[in-house]
């Protein structure tokens, strides 16, 4: 043996790069006991760089006005987490690892430009406080805090659908249009490139696309949820387009609302999405045929984020009937 040599004298096996003593070997530590080097601080810097790009466009569109928004809410999310965790909890404190900079961005983007800041900040109080360190804090939570809170605010309907247009008037969303199967007067080359109304971080296809491939070729996140996902909405607008033409009214329904941020950067959540693939698949094809059944039968044009907070609590079951079975493992 060149690189290995056991001494019986003094108990050790000594190898190239280190020396270890025959106990130290054989302790077997609890799992995981295959680490990388990703942090969940790395990857959340990863998921707020991918935002950039379509919240520039949203500040752009809207003006330096909805700038406000994304930088208020995320420090109102890291004073809520700190304060709660710290004074309330009396557990680590873990405003560093920037979920909650990320939860904040989130909220502000489901939001018109225009929204009260006030009422932003109570929805970040929501998310963080009731929805993710009531629940134990980070990878506890079993619906995405940031879903949560948009929901939660539509207490103030008014003003959650108080959408200014590139002239800074209120104005109706395409999805009003589309929900009667109407796809006259709108442009889908508009629609994908974000000259469009909506919400501050919606509007542009485009952009959130490209923030979703950047966090597909860093490993963030895997192709299983937001392909499946939005391949589900696909098929299903394409069949029930009505008298609309069937290409269209498809490309028009994913490009409109908060279909692209929902499925790369929310549907993907760590926390509140299945862990094998087959099982990402079965969550992301839920989340489609929810979102398809809220925008065409119900009452709010938009189905994005109901939909994925209703496949959240089913992340549970989905995981219990894929995950494989442990070898050795008896069968019932």
């Amino acid at each position: 043996m060149n690189e290995n040599k056991i001494s019986s004298e003094e108990n050790t096996v000594e190898t190239s790069s280190a020396k270890y003593s025959f106990p130290e070997l054989l302790t077997v530590e609890p799992a995981p006991h295959v680490k990388g080097k990703m942090t969940t601080r790395s990857l959340m810097l990863r998921v707020i760089i991918a935002l950039l790009p379509a919240l520039a466009w949203g500040v752009y569109v809207f003006g330096i006005r909805a700038l406000l928004l994304p930088v208020i809410s995320a420090v109102a999310c890291v004073l809520f987490e700190w304060a709660s965790s710290a004074l309330i909890l009396r557990k680590k404190n873990t405003v560093s690892d920037l979920s909650a900079v990320v939860t904040g961005i989130l909220i502000a983007m489901n939001v018109p430009s225009g929204f009260p800041i006030w009422m932003l900040i109570v929805g970040d109080f929501f998310a963080i406080v009731i929805v993710k360190q009531l629940f134990g804090g980070i990878g506890k939570n079993i619906v995405n805090p940031a879903l949560a809170a948009r929901v939660f605010l539509f207490a103030w309907p008014e003003e959650m659908t108080a959408f200014p247009s590139l002239d800074a008037v209120a104005s109706a969303t395409p999805l009003v249009s589309l929900k009667d199967k109407a796809v006259e007067g709108l442009s889908l080359g508009d629609m994908f490139f974000g000259n469009i109304s909506g919400c501050l971080g919606e509007v542009s296809t485009l952009l959130l696309l490209i923030g979703g491939i950047y966090l597909l070729l860093s490993k963030v996140i895997t192709w299983h949820i937001p392909v499946s996902y939005i391949a589900t909405v696909a098929i299903l607008s394409f069949c029930f387009a009505g008298d609309a033409p069937n290409m269209t009214f498809m490309l028009m329904q994913l490009c409109a609302g908060g279909l692209a941020l929902g499925a790369f950067f929310m549907a993907t959540d760590y926390v509140t999405s299945p862990v094998t693939p087959i099982g990402r698949i079965i969550y992301g094809v839920i989340c489609g045929l929810l979102t398809v059944f809220f925008r065409f039968f119900g009452a709010n044009p938009e189905g994005v984020s109901y939909a994925i907070l209703i496949a959240n609590l089913l992340v549970w079951y989905i995981d219990k009937y894929t995950l494989p079975r442990r070898f050795g493992g008896n069968v019932k």
